[in-house]
């Protein structure tokens, strides 16, 4: 790639001088510069700790698993059955379906790991590679923001969950489909991904390792393993950087009102721009409260948060059926994409759409919600 220069001083100096302490010293002010710093310092550890390891573990899992699926053969199976409701509704290879399905029992990157297997990579065309990010993320936590929000004490929350997921799976579709508007245009749309050590490959044939059947399961747990280590690693900088900041500008103060620098305070920005939001964001959800804006806003950054939020709503009695179904369509396909997305794509190879894949998933949130509320309307 050739170099890019520019001059040693010019107006992007300013800009960024500008804009960067335009954004820390307001906030800086509010929570005092040094609880600020100290908050930025704790809640990266605490994301490092608790959040990238756990990722890290849960992508060396689900790589032992996707090469076994490949070896195996598993992968193709899949293929040949779910494509034609895959094709459809994604434009997708049927195989895709095994990422929503490894997002859905863990969180967003667990779909990183089937798209660095060879014979997985190989069903896709280049422009539809990168939109994987979409569809994974429509689904993080989903077993878990089910379970969560469906056991709360309101009256029909099973069912209202399970439109929820409903809700999910439309948003889904429209932004994976408005993903790929954008990757046609950067790719075309007639060119195969190409994998070197299989650019030969015979016509429907698959590679697999040498050895006994024993030798090639062991070897591909290991190989796999080892891949979803490299994957959990490779998105530890744009977690820490990106959640961090989504935090600062999500959290509230500390329990009795004051900032502490402990790692779960922050200045409430984004609930508050929800708030102002909240003349159009209700009729299109049907929230009775405008407490529950904060919700959706909150999934932004952290699902595991909003969920927290959702739990007050309970608590409080500030929540209806209706709210549960969207929050969790919301939770769900959201779950805290922008502290994700930078990572992923970049991780994928395709980080020059990161742009493009926030905007597609933004809107595929916000449908996934509307659907959830027009759904529960119609069935409940």
């Amino acid at each position: 790639m050739d170099k890019k220069y520019k001059k040693s001083i010019d107006l992007e100096n300013f800009i960024f001088v500008i804009l960067f302490f335009g954004f820390f010293i307001p906030i800086g002010k509010v929570m005092g510069f040094a609880n600020m710093l100290q908050t930025l310092m704790n809640s990266s550890y605490d994301l490092l700790i608790n959040t990238c390891l756990y990722i890290m573990a849960i992508s060396v899992l689900t790589g032992s698993l996707a090469a076994i699926f490949s070896e195996f053969g598993f992968i193709a199976l899949i293929d040949l059955i779910l494509s034609k409701i895959m094709k459809p509704l994604y434009n997708l290879p049927g195989a895709a379906s095994l990422g929503i399905l490894n997002c859905y029992l863990s969180d967003n990157p667990s779909i990183l790991t089937l798209a660095h297997e060879d014979n997985f990579k190989v069903l896709f065309k280049k422009y539809q590679l990168p939109s994987l990010t979409n569809l994974g993320t429509s689904f993080g936590m989903g077993l878990i923001v089910t379970t969560t929000l469906g056991a709360l004490p309101i009256e029909n929350s099973g069912k209202a969950a399970l439109i929820g997921n409903l809700g999910a799976v439309v948003g889904s579709i429209f932004s994976v489909r408005i993903m790929q508007t954008f990757t046609k245009k950067f790719y075309g749309t007639s060119e195969m991904v190409m994998i070197d050590s299989i650019k030969d490959l015979p016509k429907n044939c698959r590679i697999i390792r040498n050895g006994s059947i024993g030798e090639r399961f062991i070897e591909a747990l290991l190989d796999g393993g080892k891949s979803g280590l490299n994957m959990g690693a490779s998105i530890i900088p744009g977690v820490i950087g990106i959640c961090t900041v989504i935090m600062l500008i999500t959290n509230t103060p500390g329990p009795k009102g004051l900032y502490t620098g402990a790692y779960n305070e922050g200045v409430p920005i984004l609930p508050w721009i929800g708030d102002k939001l909240s003349f159009i964001l209700k009729p299109l959800f049907g929230f009775t409260n405008n407490e529950s804006i904060a919700v959706p806003i909150t999934a932004l950054g952290s699902a595991g948060a909003a969920m927290g939020l959702v739990r007050n709503l309970a608590t409080n009695n500030l929540l209806t059926a209706n709210d549960l179904a969207v929050f969790t369509s919301i939770c769900m396909c959201w779950s805290g994409y922008l502290s994700t997305h930078v990572a992923m794509m970049d991780a994928i190879g395709a980080k020059e759409l990161t742009a493009q894949a926030i905007f597609s998933h933004t809107i595929g949130g916000l449908i996934a919600g509307i659907s959830a509320h027009i759904f529960f309307m119609i069935l409940i």
